[in-house]
């Protein structure tokens, strides 16, 4: 049998802090992603799917479009927006957004057709291609951090081109409860998550990439072994599974034992970090000249009979996509955009999905559970399991007292909204959600 361990760097992983949660993710983590590339509806295409400033619209109602057609193009920090199918502009107006906001869209009619706008690029090796060639197609892709987050990813590589990054580091610890996606990519794409590791790491050749992979997914560590063995500068990492794992400092901390220091990011600490389907998103972008047009979405939570991941075109109706799991199980009390964790409360299915959308989750009045708060007794869990070593009880306190200064003399705003204080208070004190308020405020504050 041959010796793999040179594979792999420093086991089971991880940092101070943080929760250990029930994972929720067995009733979809075996089922292979079932295609729903065929949405009847009409398909909307927010002009805001990253972030950064709103795209301009590039098409008229009544226009006809193709496939993979440029839509919608950022003025400033942003992505380009493509039509995933072939039809007619029905409008161009404000929608719902999945952040509850109303955002200018692009309405297409479907007409099933598919036909395909030619490729911007050829088809090539990234071993052909120069940095600023595999930039560029990036760029055109419009690709997004796809772990919620939502940065551009074209402009966080050009932001390190030319700084020293030493760590490239892929984002497989998925480790918010119910969410699956990134899992199954890792099983069902192995090759192309290892491919668009490879082309980042071409754009920093003193870089070694480490595939970071919670200890609970010993099937995907497996998969992406193989496509590896002869790769010296790629290595798995088997971290603890344990949340939030897959926060990006954290996993700077875990993995290299580097602080991204306050208020910076992780390519001040000399690293990149990337999500896996963005990893795949780079590598059809590079090699097949292809933009992102679709999404793995997570559908779960204890209302849907059977939970699995969609491959969903961008811009296909939330709604029709639950649709198309089937009679549920029970009614649900409340439906979860995102993760239990970071995720939120929507009341209104009537959005479509956008490059960011990783899950959705039905929820009944038992798994959704509300509890009275009630006075903090001063235990200290908060703090103990706060990633960041804040104090938020006393963030909470300041929130309602309005004391903005007292918030940020706490470092408020280095909180990264986990939800780990709220999970284990007690009390059950809404400290994320007050803290989350206030960082929001500040934000609007400033702009």
């Amino acid at each position: 049998c041959m010796d793999l361990s040179h594979l792999f760097r420093r086991r089971s992983l991880t940092f101070e802090g943080g929760v250990k949660l029930p994972d929720m993710k067995q009733a979809s983590a075996d089922f292979p992603i079932a295609d729903f590339m065929e949405p009847q509806r009409e398909m909307v295409f927010p002009m805001l799917q990253h972030q950064g400033e709103e795209c301009e619209v590039l098409v008229r109602e009544g226009e006809r479009v193709l496939r993979d057609q440029l839509i919608g193009r950022p003025a400033g920090l942003g992505a380009n927006i493509y039509s995933s199918v072939s039809g007619t502009v029905t409008h161009v107006e404000p929608r719902l957004h999945p952040s509850g906001q109303m955002v200018m869209s692009v309405v297409v009619e479907n007409d099933h057709r598919y036909e395909t706008m030619p490729a911007a690029f050829p088809p090539a090796s990234f071993k052909e291609l120069t940095r600023v060639e595999i930039l560029d197609r990036i760029r055109y892709a419009g690709i997004v951090g796809m772990g919620m987050d939502g940065y551009p990813t074209s402009e966080k590589l050009s932001q390190a081109i030319d700084g020293t990054i030493e760590y490239v580091l892929l984002n497989g610890c998925e480790s918010e409860p119910y969410l699956t996606s990134d899992y199954r990519v890792m099983l069902e794409d192995s090759w192309r998550v290892i491919n668009g590791l490879r082309i980042v790491l071409s754009l920093f050749p003193e870089a070694q990439g480490r595939i970071c992979i919670e200890d609970n997914k010993p099937k995907a560590l497996e998969a992406l072994k193989e496509h590896i063995e002869d790769d010296s500068r790629i290595s798995l990492c088997s971290l603890k599974s344990k949340y939030p794992q897959g926060d990006e400092n954290m996993l700077v901390e875990t993995v290299t034992g580097r602080q991204v220091p306050f208020g910076k990011l992780p390519k001040d600490a000399g690293c990149i970090v990337l999500n896996i389907d963005t990893s795949v998103a780079i590598s059809r972008a590079v090699t097949q000249a292809r933009p992102l047009q679709r999404r793995i979405v997570t559908v779960a939570g204890d209302c849907v009979r059977t939970p699995k991941n969609y491959r969903v075109r961008i811009g296909t109706s939330m709604e029709e996509l639950i649709e198309q799991v089937g009679p549920l199980a029970k009614r649900p009390r409340r439906v979860v955009y995102g993760g239990p964790m970071m995720g939120h409360t929507v009341q209104s299915l009537d959005f479509p999905v956008v490059k960011t959308s990783s899950c959705i989750l039905l929820l009944s009045s038992k798994a959704a559970l509300h509890s009275e708060e009630s006075a903090c007794i001063h235990c200290g869990a908060c703090q103990a399991v706060c990633p960041y070593h804040l104090q938020p009880n006393l963030l909470y306190e300041a929130v309602l007292k309005k004391d903005h200064a007292r918030f940020e003399k706490l470092h408020g705003n280095a909180c990264s909204l986990c939800g780990s204080c709220s999970y284990v208070c007690p009390a059950k004190r809404e400290l994320v959600q007050k803290i989350g308020e206030e960082m929001r405020s500040g934000s609007e504050v400033e702009s």
